[in-house]
């Protein structure tokens, strides 16, 4: 393991600790942007089958990550503790938590993809038409079995980066997402059209929408194959043989500090695929676009999040090393950065909408609603990575509870309402549908960092003292 960048009592220069977080960042923002990018290739592959996939895929990734949302945070719990461990030189505790995690990962995975195979029969519900409901539903069906296999990688990435062991991260990723390109390929379209010397491949039929949640499950168990490889070859100078056995009270700590995580990015994810719900009400084309739109929002939004995660891991290594004031600049050194990158993300969108919906594939009847959400997206994706960031040096910090609360404030109290009084009650449609969204974010984003602010001007005592 890399010492190199883990905390010392000295505090760093800014320049110092911005270069640092950034060495630390990019690999980990590459490995959370691949996860989205998934996401991303099902939709722009399947949007070339017709509108009626698109929003059967839209749907799909919506509830999928709805339900998703809870197991991730839940399993954000152990982050923390790793971190806190790893910046206390506790390296034996750092690996037996991995065990913990991993045993956590399985049985919350199973749980939560019974329920994601029960979900769509909720749509009906909703006012959405049947052809549409049937898409989702076997879209689900299909990735289901992938989700026990995400929380077990989420466990590992958290075990990586947390050991500044970042580089499994980057190979998996690109891997994984390569596999799930050439799978959507042959999955969705059929092999009919490949060349004699792709042999058996030639007979694999056109599966459509069930074809592309095949290959995502499948890309996901390739991601963690090769996390499971590193992390075996490749163990921490100085710890001992950690157990493998389950540790309860481990567990229950872990627990208590993802419960809140959970529920906030369920929160946070649920009110984006509500606002799909919304928009399918308004038609096919309103679908599309949203789906569209958020899946590019998803790509720099994510990368905001691996900032974030590397926040959460040098200012949990602070607070592991009792040092507030490097945690206090590592999280605003985070913050910096969470909101430097996505303001350039942002003039993207503002300056090439018309290139991304082309890029997308989009369908002739979605780019007229395409090219307006772009530009609302350009706007929020400055708070997007404020709170995005925000939420990952608090959890760095032990603070989960509060982000939970500044979700459920500013996304229902806030970001809901005037998601329905533009939308419907003004007309606007969809794009008054994200207007309401950026209400939110920019309510969240405001209450997280005033929060760290105040946080970390006290003393940051490691959670588990």
């Amino acid at each position: 393991m890399s010492t190199a960048v883990l905390p010392t009592s000295p505090v760093k220069s800014p320049r110092t600790e911005l270069r640092e977080l950034a060495r630390l960042a990019i690999p980990i923002a590459i490995a959370q942007g691949g996860q989205a990018l998934m996401g991303l290739v099902d939709t722009l592959v399947v949007g070339r089958a017709g509108t009626a996939s698109l929003a059967a895929v839209g749907l799909g990734n919506g509830l999928y990550f709805a339900v998703s949302s809870f197991g991730m945070g839940l399993m954000m719990g152990f982050d923390p503790m790793v971190s806190q461990a790893i910046g206390a030189r506790q390296f034996t505790r750092a690996r037996a938590l991995l065990w913990q995690g991993a045993w956590m990962a399985f049985c919350g995975g199973v749980l939560l993809a019974t329920l994601l195979t029960l979900a769509p029969r909720l749509l009906p519900l909703a006012g959405i038409g049947e052809s549409e409901a049937a898409g989702a539903r076997e879209y689900l069906t299909w990735r289901a079995p992938g989700m026990p296999l995400m929380l077990m990688f989420l466990t590992m990435r958290s075990y990586l980066q947390s050991t500044a062991f970042t580089r499994p991260l980057v190979i998996a990723t690109v891997v994984a997402n390569i596999f799930n390109l050439l799978g959507n390929l042959l999955l969705v379209f059929g092999g009919a059209n490949l060349p004699a010397w792709c042999g058996p491949l030639r007979d694999v039929p056109a599966m459509g929408v069930a074809g592309s949640a095949m290959a995502t499950s499948a890309s996901i168990g390739v991601e963690l194959l090769i996390a499971v490889l590193f992390v075996r070859s490749r163990p921490v100078e100085g710890a001992e043989r950690a157990s493998r056995l389950p540790v309860w009270s481990d567990m229950a700590r872990a627990v208590r500090l993802g419960l809140p995580i959970g529920l906030h990015i369920c929160a946070e994810v649920g009110v984006f695929a509500l606002a799909g719900v919304l928009a399918a009400r308004l038609g096919p084309e309103s679908v599309g676009a949203h789906q569209i739109a958020l899946s590019f929002a998803s790509v720099s939004f994510t990368v905001a999040m691996g900032i974030g995660n590397a926040g959460s891991v040098r200012v949990g290594w602070a607070v592991g090393a009792h040092n507030t004031p490097q945690a206090r600049l590592s999280g605003f050194m985070a913050l910096a950065g969470g909101v430097g990158f996505m303001s350039i993300s942002g003039l993207v969108f503002a300056l090439f909408p018309n290139a991304l919906a082309k890029l997308a594939g989009a369908p002739a009847d979605v780019v007229p609603l395409l090219i307006p959400l772009l530009m609302v997206s350009a706007i929020f994706q400055v708070f997007d990575g404020a709170q995005g960031v925000g939420a990952g040096v608090l959890r760095g910090a032990g603070d989960t509870r509060f982000t939970f609360l500044a979700n459920m404030v500013g996304h229902y109290g806030i970001g809901l309402p005037v998601t329905v009084l533009l939308a419907f009650q003004l007309g606007l449609g969809v794009v008054g549908i994200w207007w309401g969204l950026c209400a939110g974010l920019v309510s969240v984003a405001v209450a997280l960092v005033w929060r760290f602010n105040r946080k970390s001007a006290g003393t940051l005592r490691p959670v588990e003292a």
